[in-house]
């Protein structure tokens, strides 16, 4: 009785174990070559995708994540590598706007106003690289934010049919970055998840052209 009660809990922790390798596994290679760190070798694309993320620390500092995307999204444009900014993240509340933020940022770091696009409704990746697709009419794409994250945006992104490169901003070392990181091993599983159910983004709404 005991062996049984043993190997049945063995098998409950391995299960999650290997779904979280496998589908680690996966991501990675899908986005092999696909994402870069510098402006050199980049193709171009006419939009960035820059992806949303709080400016704030609950500490109230400035999030590093943030501050990193908007100089990763600003050095693209500045080479040139992109034409146009889109800023996907979460509206929820009227307190609470990240593409706003983002784009009151960027328009002070020197890119002109005219040239960002706000999607209010990337409340998950999953959501962002979507409606990308769809309501704003991109095939092809240049996703902005960690290596990590844009691994999985590119997975999601293939299997959405848009094409889509990482630009990746600079990531956080050590024990800052460790509590983001084993949250992403469960949004990969997660990702496999939302492809067998065919999720779909929260909202869609009309048609946006990027011109």
């Amino acid at each position: 009785m005991r062996k049984k009660i043993y190997i049945s809990i063995c098998i409950l922790i391995a299960l999650p174990l290997l779904a979280i390798f496998c589908s680690n596994s996966v991501i990675k290679n899908a986005a092999k070559g696909k994402t870069y760190f510098t402006v050199n070798n980049i193709p171009h694309n006419k939009v960035g995708l820059v992806l949303g993320t709080t400016n704030k620390l609950t500490n109230g500092s400035p999030n590093p994540y943030y501050v990193n995307r908007i100089n990763a999204t600003v050095a693209l444009y500045q080479a040139k590598k992109i034409d146009y900014v889109l800023v996907s993240g979460d509206n929820g509340t009227k307190y609470y706007n990240e593409p706003d933020t983002f784009k009151k940022e960027l328009i002070k770091q020197g890119i002109p106003e005219e040239k960002i696009f706000l999607d209010f409704a990337g409340f998950r990746t999953l959501d962002s690289m979507v409606r990308a697709h769809v309501i704003f009419g991109l095939n092809n794409v240049t996703v902005i934010s960690q290596k990590f994250h844009n691994e999985r945006a590119i997975y999601i992104a293939d299997k959405k049919g848009l094409t889509a490169v990482g630009f990746n901003a600079k990531d956080l070392d050590g024990k800052a970055g460790l509590k983001v990181q084993t949250r992403e091993y469960l949004a990969r599983v997660k990702v496999f998840l939302d492809i067998i159910f065919n999720t779909e983004p929260k909202f869609y709404g009309e048609k946006i052209v990027i011109e």
